[in-house]
C-alpha cells in the first residue's frame, strides 16, 4: 500500500480528486488533509460577495469529495514538513506519514512588511476567514443600515478591484442611502490591473468604479495600519476597515522545510507539476511556481492543473512516463462589475455586456455541478491478485511486536498513582491498587470505525466508553485497549496503530486516566474498544432505574448519529452534518454528569445503540415508571431530520424498533422523522437524567452554560400503569 497525502483542497486536486474516485488504484491510499471542509471556488466568490450566490454554491463540499475518492479526510492545519523522514507535521494531530505529497494550498496577501497590517487587516486569503469578516459586516450594516461604512481595500490588481465592485454593491443594497457608503481603493500602480496588457480594461474599471463613487488612489502605498485605519505616503489617512488584497505570499514553512522554491516561498516545479529537488512531492494552484512557464496566481491555471495532477498521480504508481503540462500563455480575464455584468479580457481585447456575465454564470455552474452531482461508483477491485490472501487466525492474527513497539515509541504515557503494575514495566496482565473504601466499577465497549480518521476515531471511542462510568457516578482510573488494524505492510499498520493511540492518549492525559496495556489484532476493518476501570464510594452508586414519578427527563446532547453516518455511507450527507456530529461525539460527558449530580438527578444513563427509547425503557423497567416525551423539545443534530425523511436509517434502527411494543404514540406521532429518531443508534450520545422538575431550570442553564448548548427537557417521568410505557405527545412543554 502506497500513502499519497494530498495537503489543501485547492481547485486542482478537487478536481484530480474526483477524476481519482472514478478511475482509482487499489494498493494507493489517499489521504486529505485541509484545515476547512468547505473549500471555495475562487471564480465565484466576488458574487458571493455581491449575494448573488449563496455559499453552498460557491462551496466544494471536502469531506463528502473524500468519502467518494475512499480517501481519508483529516481536518487539520498543517504547519510544517519533515522531508527526511516523509512526515506532515499538523497543528492538532500526530504527523502523518507519506510516501508521496502533492501541495495545493492556496496563497496568502503578504502582510509581513507594513507595520499593523497583520494585526489589524482583513486579507483577502485564506478566503474562509475573509467571509467570517464579510459575513459580519453585513451583519452590521443590515442592524443599522443609517450607520456610516467606511472600507478601504488596499491592492487594485484583478482581484482587489472585482472585490471593490461586488463590495459597493452589497452594501449599498444594506444601506438606506448608498452615500452612507466610503470605499477607497488604494494601488501604488498608476492604472488598475496594471500588467494584464490590456489598457482598456484599466480604464473601464476606473471609468466604472469613479461612476459609482468609489474613491480611488493610484500610484500611492500605505506606509501604516492601525486598530482604527491606516497611513498612507502621500499623508492621506483613512479610518475604518482594512481588506488586504496585496501581492500574495507563502506559508513561512514550505521554505522551511527544505523543498525548492521561488525567491518568494512559493514551491518550484517542473512541467511534470513536481519538485526538482524532492520528485515525490507535486504542487499545483498558488502554492506552486511553474519553473520554465511563469504565470500569475490565477483561478484558471490551477483549474487546469487538474487534470494532469491526476494522470501523474496514476502514472507515478503505474510506472509510466509523466505528461509534461506547459501553461498556455493567454487566457481570457473576466472581471464581474457587481451589476451582474462582466468585463472580457484577452490580449488587447475587452468587452463588458450581461451576457458575459451570463455566459460566466454558467461557466461556473457548470465546474461546480460536477462536485454537486456525485455519480454512484462501483466497489473497487484489486487490480492485481487473483486469489486472496489468507491470514492466520489465533494468536496468528496479533499484530507484530515491531510494529506494536514502534507505535508507542513516540507517545506520552504518564503515571497515574494506584497503578503497579503497566505499560512503564510491560508483563502478562496489568495490576491496579483499588482504594480503601471504594468499588471497582468496570466497563466494556467496543466497535468497527465509523470515520477513516484513526486519531479521531481514538478520541470519540474513548469518550464513548467513559460515559458508562460517568452514569455510575464512577471517577474514571484506567483502560485497557482492544485494536483491530486491517492487514497491510507493517509501516501502514504503524501508522494507524500510533495515530488512534495517540487519540485515545489524548483523552486520557486530559482526564489524568491511565493507559494500562491492552491487545491489537489484524482484521479486515479498522476498529477500537476499550475496558474501563473506575472507582466509586459503595454510596455514589448511580443506578439508571431510580427514576421518581414527576421528575424532568433531561437530554444533553443532540440525536441524529446513526442516520447521518447512514447518509454519508450513501455520499448523501452535507459535510458540516458530519462536522457537526464529530463535534459532538467528541463532548465528553464527564462535566455533564457532574452537573446532573449537583442538582439532584436520581437516575442517569447514556444513549448510545439502543436509541433513545431503548435506553429510557432500562430506565423504566426496574420500578414499573411511565414516560412522557415531547417529540418537538427532541434535541436534534442538523441535517439528521433530512437524512430520515429521505430513507437513511441505521442497520441497527430496525432492531431497536422492537421497543416500540412499550410505546404509545397516534399515527400523526408516529409519521413524524422526530419519531423515527427515538430508534437511532447513537455513537458516543449525551446523558439522559431524571431530575426534579422544579430543579430542571437551573440545571439545563448549567448545562448550556458549560456547552452542552442542546440540553433541554425532552420528557417527564410519570406513575407506573399497566407495563412501563412511553407515552409521545406532540404538544411542546418548555421549562421556562
Amino acid at each position: 500500500m502506497t500513502d499519497l497525502v494530498l495537503v489543501g483542497g485547492g481547485h486542482s486536486q478537487a478536481i484530480a480528486l474526483r477524476m481519482w474516485a472514478m478511475n482509482p488504484l487499489s494498493d494507493v491510499r489517499l489521504t486529505l488533509i485541509s484545515n476547512v471542509t468547505y473549500t471555495p471556488y475562487s471564480g465565484m466568490l466576488p458574487g458571493y460577495v455581491a449575494k448573488f450566490y449563496d455559499y453552498e454554491e460557491t462551496h466544494i463540499d471536502l469531506r463528502r469529495l473524500a468519502y467518494f475518492a475512499k480517501a481519508e479526510f483529516l481536518r487539520d492545519e498543517v504547519i510544517g514538513l519533515d522531508l527526511e523522514n516523509k512526515k506532515v507535521i499538523c497543528r492538532d494531530r500526530p504527523p502523518v506519514r507519506f510516501d508521496y505529497l502533492s501541495l495545493d494550498l492556496g496563497s496568502t496577501p503578504n502582510v509581513e512588511n507594513i507595520s499593523g497590517a497583520k494585526e489589524f487587516t482583513i486579507p483577502a486569503k485564506p478566503v474562509p476567514k475573509f467571509l467570517a469578516a464579510w459575513q459580519q459586516i453585513l451583519y452590521e450594516a443590515s442592524k443599522n443600515p443609517a450607520k456610516k461604512q467606511e472600507i478601504t481595500i488596499v491592492g487594485g490588481g484583478a482581484g482587489g478591484t472585482e472585490l471593490a465592485f461586488n463590495i459597493h454593491h452589497a452594501l449599498t443594497q444594506k444601506l438606506v442611502s448608498p452615500d452612507l457608503l466610503s470605499l477607497h481603493l488604494i494601488h501604488r500602480g498608476f492604472e488598475l490591473i496594471s500588467g494584464n496588457e490590456n489598457p482598456w480594461v484599466s480604464k473601464k474599471t476606473k471609468t466604472l468604479l469613479l461612476e459609482r463613487g468609489v474613491n480611488l488612489h493610484l500610484e500611492d502605498e500605505v506606509t501604516e495600519v492601525f486598530k482604527s485605519g491606516l497611513q498612507c505616503q502621500s499623508g492621506l489617512k483613512f479610518t475604518g476597515k482594512v481588506i488586504w488584497v496585496t501581492q500574495a505570499s507563502a506559508p513561512a514553512w514550505i521554505k522551511a522545510s527544505g523543498i525548492q522554491t521561488d525567491n518568494r516561498g512559493f514551491v518550484l516545479v517542473d512541467e511534470t507539476l513536481r519538485s526538482p529537488s524532492h520528485p515525490c512531492i507535486f504542487a499545483t494552484g498558488d502554492i506552486a511556481s511553474m519553473r520554465d512557464h511563469p504565470r500569475p496566481k490565477a483561478g484558471v491555471f490551477a483549474v487546469r492543473q487538474g487534470k494532469p495532477l491526476f494522470q501523474n498521480w496514476r502514472r507515478t504508481f503505474t510506472g509510466e512516463d509523466l505528461i509534461y503540462y506547459k501553461p498556455q500563455k493567454r487566457y481570457l480575464a473576466l472581471i464581474g462589475t457587481g451589476d451582474k455584468q462582466a468585463i472580457a479580457s484577452w490580449w488587447k481585447l475587452g468587452w463588458r455586456s450581461k451576457w458575459l456575465w451570463n455566459w460566466k454564470d454558467k461557466i461556473d455552474r457548470k465546474f461546480m455541478d460536477q462536485f454537486a452531482e456525485l455519480p454512484e461508483m462501483k466497489p473497487m477491485m484489486a487490480e492485481t491478485e487473483t486469489q486472496p490472501k489468507m491470514y492466520c487466525a489465533g494468536c496468528g492474527a496479533k499484530v507484530g511486536k515491531n510494529i506494536l513497539s514502534a507505535a508507542l515509541a513516540d507517545l506520552k504515557i504518564p503515571k497515574t498513582e494506584g497503578v503497579i503494575v503497566g505499560l512503564d514495566q510491560p508483563d502478562d496482565a496489568a495490576v491496579i491498587q483499588v482504594p480503601n473504601d471504594q468499588l471497582l466499577v468496570q466497563t466494556i465497549d467496543y466497535f468497527p470505525s465509523l470515520i477513516n480518521d484513526p486519531y479521531l476515531l481514538g478520541q470519540i471511542v474513548t469518550q464513548h466508553c467513559l460515559s458508562d462510568l460517568y452514569t455510575m457516578g464512577a471517577m474514571p482510573h484506567s483502560v485497557l485497549v482492544l485494536a483491530s488494524i486491517p492487514h497491510g505492510k507493517a509501516r501502514v499498520q504503524q501508522g494507524l496503530l500510533a495515530q488512534m493511540l495517540a487519540g485515545i492518549l489524548k483523552i486520557l492525559n486530559e482526564e489524568n486516566i491511565a493507559l494500562i496495556g491492552g491487545h491489537t489484532n489484524e482484521s479486515d476493518k479498522l476498529g477500537l474498544g476499550l475496558t474501563c476501570n473506575g472507582f466509586v464510594n459503595r454510596d455514589g452508586i448511580w443506578r439508571k432505574g431510580e427514576v421518581q414519578a414527576g421528575q424532568a427527563l433531561i437530554l444533553t446532547k443532540p440525536l441524529g448519529t446513526g442516520t447521518l453516518f447512514a447518509a454519508e455511507m450513501q455520499q448523501a450527507a452535507q459535510g458540516k452534518w458530519i462536522d457537526e456530529v464529530l463535534k459532538s461525539m467528541l463532548q465528553s460527558n464527564r462535566k455533564a454528569a457532574e452537573i446532573l449530580q449537583k442538582h439532584g438527578a436520581t437516575a442517569c444513563t447514556d444513549i448510545t445503540g439502543f436509541g433513545l427509547a431503548g435506553h429510557l425503557l432500562e430506565m423504566l423497567q426496574p420500578s414499573g415508571f411511565s414516560a412522557k416525551l415531547f417529540l418537538e423539545q427532541l434535541p436534534i443534530l442538523d441535517g439528521a431530520i433530512e437524512a430520515i425523511q429521505k430513507g437513511f436509517i441505521s442497520s441497527l434502527a430496525p432492531q431497536n424498533h422492537t421497543a416500540e411494543q412499550f410505546i404509545n404514540a397516534d399515527i400523526k406521532s408516529r409519521n413524524k422523522s422526530e419519531y423515527e429518531l427515538l430508534f437511532d443508534p447513537q455513537t458516543s450520545g449525551g446523558l439522559l437524567g431524571g431530575i426534579d422538575i422544579n430543579r430542571a431550570k437551573d440545571c439545563i442553564s448549567e448545562l448550556q452554560k458549560s456547552g452542552y448548548v442542546n440540553s433541554n427537557q425532552i420528557g417527564i417521568i410519570q406513575s407506573p400503569q399497566n407495563k412501563p410505557t412511553i407515552n409521545i405527545s406532540q404538544k411542546q412543554k418548555q421549562v421556562s
